[in-house]
This record gives C-alpha cells, sequence and structure tokens, in this order.
C-alpha cells in the first residue's frame, strides 16, 4: 500500500501546487456535534432531495422546503399526518416527490430515537469515531430513510462530520494505493478502506476529509 506521502505527491503532481491548495481549501471543519438537531435533519434532507436531481434547482427552492417542513422541526416532522403529506405534494415550492417527502417523516423519528437514547442526535454522530466511519454509514443506511451509499457520506460531510467520501473518484485513488481491487461496496472492501485512512492519519496527522480529498486529487478526473 502506498503511503500518504506517496498519495500527495502524486496529487499535487497531477495538480501542481497551486492547483491542489485549491482543491484542499474546501475541506471543511468538523463542527456537526454542535448542531441542533432540526439543522441534521435539514441536511439529510437536502441530500435526499439532491440526488439524482439538479442541485441548483434545490438550492434555489430550499426556503419553500424550510417553510413547509417547520424548519425541518424534529417532533413536527415525526408526527407527520397523511393531511401533511397531500399539503406536501400539492406545494409547488418543493419538489413534489412523495417517496422523498416521506424520508423527512422517518428521518425525523430516526433522529427523535437518537435524541431519545443519547441526549442529541447531532452530538451522538459528531461523537462517532472516525476510525469507525464506515460503522456511521452503516447506522445511516439500517436505520436512516435513504441515507445509505453516497447520500448519506455526503450529508455526513456538508454536515461537519470529518468524515470519508467513497466517491468515484477516492474509490479510484484507493484502488492506485493498493488498498483495494474494484468497487468499495462490500462490507469487506469497506472496511480495507477504513483501514488505510486510519493508518494515513496516524502517519500524517490529517484529517479524514483532507486525505479523501487527496485520494481524489491524485486520480485522473
Amino acid at each position: 500500500m502506498k503511503s500518504f506521502a506517496e498519495i500527495r505527491e502524486i496529487a499535487i503532481a497531477r495538480k501542481g501546487e497551486a492547483g491542489f491548495a485549491a482543491h484542499m481549501a474546501s475541506a471543511p471543519e468538523p463542527p456537526l456535534r454542535e448542531l441542533a438537531d432540526d439543522r441534521l435533519l435539514a441536511e439529510f434532507t437536502k441530500r435526499i432531495f439532491q440526488a439524482g436531481f439538479n442541485w441548483s434547482v434545490i438550492e434555489t427552492k430550499w426556503p419553500g422546503f424550510e417553510t413547509a417542513f417547520h424548519g425541518f422541526d424534529i417532533g413536527r416532522n415525526a408526527m407527520m399526518s397523511d393531511e401533511d403529506l397531500d399539503r406536501h405534494l400539492s406545494n409547488r415550492e418543493i419538489v413534489r416527490n412523495g417517496a422523498k417527502i416521506l424520508t423527512v417523516r422517518d428521518n425525523a423519528i430516526f433522529l427523535s430515537d437518537l435524541a431519545r437514547e443519547h441526549g442529541s442526535a447531532a452530538r451522538y454522530l459528531g461523537d462517532w469515531p472516525v476510525e469507525d466511519t464506515v460503522g456511521l454509514f452503516e447506522l445511516l443506511k439500517k436505520r436512516g430513510a435513504r441515507l445509505g451509499g453516497m447520500t448519506g457520506q455526503y450529508a455526513l460531510r456538508c454536515a461537519g462530520y470529518d468524515a470519508l467520501i467513497l466517491s468515484k473518484s477516492v474509490v479510484a485513488g484507493l484502488n492506485m494505493a493498493g488498498v483495494i481491487d474494484g468497487a468499495a461496496t462490500s462490507k469487506t472492501a469497506m472496511r480495507k478502506a477504513q483501514a488505510a485512512f486510519n493508518e494515513w492519519h496516524a502517519e500524517s496527522g490529517e484529517r479524514y476529509a483532507v486525505i479523501s480529498r487527496t485520494l481524489a486529487a491524485a486520480v485522473p478526473d
């Protein structure tokens, strides 16, 4: 397996010093545990609606989403009724996708359960050890609604969790680095990816988001 130093050199050789610095500048700091749970539900919902859709349309309509879903209040949305659903399905201020609208209710229930179990859903997820990020991915897939795969991974990153992301470019980087051979969809491959990230973090001291972006920069776009 290649060292992180080797991967970083490859990334800089591909992007150039300035290009690499620009590429890394957008890796967020991790404030997830400080979020209110309604903001976490909002982030989950935004990423679910953006999946397979034009992201800019969701951004433009987002004020309508905030109004329609009562500021993503957890308790209110967990009690979404049939009348509420009908109202959402006729609301032109949001994207009227019934299956995705129902995820607001289901994920409100999920976050309510976590808050009841641990005091704060955002703090519980934010404190999840980055050394077991794939375990957190499994939790979102098992207990959340439409939070498996890239949707949940991007939602965590955008909410501020220091998440690795198994995007197409990162998976290509993992193959290039000799970590896996092929896709990163099986539990075995994901655990291998996690172990490699843990080793690179120990080597470099870099955040997992930085390592993830470096891997993506080290392979062709």
